[in-house]
């Protein structure tokens, strides 16, 4: 029997959030082990095997699974997909169905691309359509209002095709930070598609409801679009569609229009799927990968996955019915850059490249033996077409391992570590050091180690700029955002090369990337036959300072900063716009009046008759958002906070409007223009409003990158956005948020 090797971090992580009632991670692993040995005719003996898979470490299993097995309740699964076809009964059947798959904890992908564009006439209503952005966003609204088994709000993905009308505001829905945060979103790019690019050709939008051409464009126009966007917030991500579908098992059952959240199982409609990692830093031995052991892990980690499918339980019955006829699981890894690490080997290398080719080419066949043996043992998956049977329609991906990978206590999936030090947040309030056990180790070994050595990777983050850190150490622990984009790439292509799925993966990059480097590295992704991308530039997304170290600020400036919280005087005359909002409370009148220099100063509310608590409620959110304008809070801060928040939704003019706190932001959304009287664009307001003034100088010290915030020039050391559970700085690594110190991930 294996002894359990869970670090104090890891311990905690379970502890916080995976062990239910008195439990202890024995028994967790135990509870995991016997529900999942439950297909096996010899029951005791798997049980033993499976725990021993979690117990060493070298398995694990996905967070649902951990959560949920054994217990009779939620679901088994991490990812599925809900189709939506272009009628209403579809929209709320989907709306109903998610509801139901985010209560109990699963992340959804949906294609948007047959719903029919927005202003499109409804022949039985004679109404018109609101659009794929609007029941986008009319799902995120649904998914704010769930939490997962009461912990945290699920993830989704958004797909538009590249040739649906709403595109372009569809590649731009994410420019000001405050849509849809709970979605990502991707263009489903076809072969076509980029020809065109290639070859400077016009591209035509068409309907999907009728099939007809409602406008044109030039191709490059769009693919700008693109990069453009992905530069400035890291949305939206590409979907190669027909790379995808090329490698569909069952074509015959439909296409992959989409994926789960994090982009690395595109899926039929109604499909889950069951994840997995191998953990492949406990798979090196005297520098040396052993291969043998690593090919018997794999053996018993697909059947683990293969019993999951058996034993899982779904919310709805077109998702069993789906989930059955193809039996789809994932196994992947995590741990790989700690593999690299122990033998030797920079992320940034040839050999690199070699040593993944090697190892995925491995897991994959090994994979793909045992499900044959499974379908000789059990019959094949009942949708099959293959010639030869098997068991499961798809056995690999690479998934994120962001919780599973500190229970591991390993690097996640085959990321770059994100930083050699962070400080991290503990629950008393101290803060603590945490730095990377396999430079320690190395540090102590050859002699360089001092505590002030560790305390000064801990300000960066980084090894590179140390003079006492030899040159060999320093490219073995170059970090996510120190590691050229380019190799990035290469990487998830290498192991795109060995899945049956897909890749998560971020291609981080530093502040100071262009947007040429981001066509670049989408244009790699294409010919290295990847299946999808996703870009994060370091410090796009709005910054939330969680400690602020220094201010070196001058006397005047100080005093300007403070004098800037004092609300201004009100002019005895101001010119304004009114606007006229549909609200579920009945109409509202919004009056938003400028200064002189045509920013928003104040604003003004009415909702029905005076006296009512909602009346009331609205006053209230005005006053204090004249205030805010007044002390000089820019308004894109005070959308931000407004933005979403939902009581008794409504429907006007294809915008879905949550309460009257959400018409107030989108109010202010609309018309801060450069000329906001006289002009009838409707300007977003990221683009309208200059950023904050560098008056003070922030160090964030929870975790750190290599790149510069494009404010100030000082690392951005993260995402800015803050942790729920540890209040910790979030990294975006695998395609998603996460946090180094707790394990929580937004899309696991």
């Amino acid at each position: 029997m294996t002894t359990l090797q869970f670090t104090k971090n890891a311990e905690t992580v379970l502890r916080t959030r995976y062990l239910i009632g008195d439990e202890t991670p024995e028994d967790l692993l135990w509870r995991v082990a016997n529900a999942i040995s439950a297909p096996e005719p010899d029951k005791e003996y798997w049980s033993q095997i499976f725990f021993d898979l979690m117990a060493s470490r070298q398995f694990m299993p996905n967070s649902p699974t951990l959560f949920n097995a054994g217990t009779g309740q939620g679901t088994l699964s991490a990812c599925f997909v809900i189709p939506i076809e272009d009628t209403m009964e579809s929209i709320m059947k989907a709306a109903t169905t998610s509801a139901m798959i985010q209560k109990y904890g699963g992340g959804i992908g949906y294609a948007f691309s047959k719903l029919r564009s927005r202003g499109s006439r409804i022949t039985t209503t004679h109404g018109k359509a609101c659009g794929a952005t609007a029941v986008l966003k009319m799902l995120s609204s649904l998914s704010d209002m769930i939490t997962q088994g009461g912990k945290r709000h699920g993830a989704n993905m958004g797909i538009l095709h590249v040739s649906h009308p709403e595109v372009m505001s569809f590649i731009h829905m994410k420019d000001n930070n405050t849509e849809a945060q709970n979605f990502n979103v991707s263009v489903a790019i076809t072969d076509e598609f980029m020809q065109a690019v290639d070859q400077d050709e016009i591209w035509n939008l068409i309907d999907p409801h009728n099939q007809e051409v409602v406008d044109s464009l030039p191709a490059r126009n769009i693919w700008d679009a693109i990069i453009d966007s992905a530069w400035k917030t890291g949305d939206p991500g590409i979907y190669f569609i027909d790379e995808a579908n090329r490698h569909n098992p069952t074509p015959h059952l439909g296409n992959l229009d989409s994926t789960n959240p994090c982009g690395e199982v595109p899926l039929l409609a109604h499909e889950a799927c069951n994840l997995g990692s191998i953990n492949l830093a406990l798979f090196v031995e005297e520098g040396q990968v052993n291969y043998d052991a690593l090919k018997e892990i794999t053996q018993k980690a697909t059947r683990f996955l293969e019993n999951v499918v058996t034993v899982n339980t779904f919310p709805v019955q077109e998702v069993k019915d789906a989930v059955d006829a193809t039996r789809k699981i994932g196994l992947g890894v995590m741990g790989w850059h700690d593999m690299l690490i122990k033998l030797n080997i920079p992320y940034e290398s040839p050999k690199a490249l070699e040593i993944a080719d090697k190892v995925m080419g491995l897991i994959n066949d090994v994979a793909k033996t045992t499900s044959m043996e499974l379908a000789l043992e059990r019959g094949p998956y009942p949708a099959s077409k293959e010639s030869q049977p098997i068991r499961n329609a798809t056995r690999t991906c690479i998934a994120p391992t962001g919780s599973i990978s500190v229970i591991a206590g390993a690097s996640s999936g085959i990321e770059p570590i994100f930083a050699v030090a962070f400080v991290k947040n503990v629950l008393d309030g101290k803060q603590l050091t945490e730095v990377n056990p396999y430079f320690e180790n190395i540090a102590k070994e050859r002699g360089f180690y001092t505590p002030k050595l560790m305390e000064e990777v801990a300000e960066t983050g980084s090894v590179q700029e140390i003079d006492s850190v030899p040159q060999d150490v320093k490219e073995l622990f170059k970090t996510a955002l120190e590691i050229n984009y380019k190799t990035h790439v290469n990487m998830q292509s290498v192991f795109q090369k060995h899945t049956d799925l897909a890749v998560s993966k971020t291609i981080n990059m530093a502040n100071n990337a262009t947007r040429e480097d981001i066509a670049s590295a989408y244009r790699m992704a294409y010919e290295s036959k990847c299946s999808g991308i996703t870009i994060y530039r370091d410090g796009s997304k709005p910054t939330q300072v969680l400690e602020v170290l220094s201010k070196k600020t001058s006397p005047t400036t100080e005093k300007e900063t403070n004098n800037g919280l004092i609300p201004r005087v009100r002019p005895h005359q101001l010119q304004g716009v009114t606007e006229r909002l549909r609200t579920g409370h009945g109409n509202m009148y919004i009056t938003i009046n400028f200064d002189e220099e045509e920013k928003p100063f104040e604003v003004f509310s009415t909702l029905g008759k005076a006296g009512g608590c909602e009346s009331a409620s609205l006053e209230a959110i005005s006053r204090l958002t004249s205030l805010a304008l007044r002390s000089g809070v820019e308004p894109k801060e005070i959308v931000a906070h407004l933005r979403g928040i939902t009581c008794v939704p409504a429907w006007d003019q294809g915008v879905l409007i949550g309460s009257p706190a959400d018409a107030v932001a989108l109010a202010l959304e609309r018309h801060v223009t450069g000329s906001p009287r006289s002009s009838k664009t409707l300007t977003l307001l990221a683009k309208s409003l200059p950023t904050t003034a560098a008056t003070e100088e922030y160090t964030v010290t929870s975790l750190s990158s290599n790149g510069t915030n494009g404010t100030n020039g000082k690392s951005s050391n993260g995402s800015g956005l803050m942790c729920p559970e540890c209040n910790t700085n979030l990294i975006f690594q695998e395609g998603c948020l996460a946090c180094l110190s707790c394990g929580w991930n937004k899309c696991e």
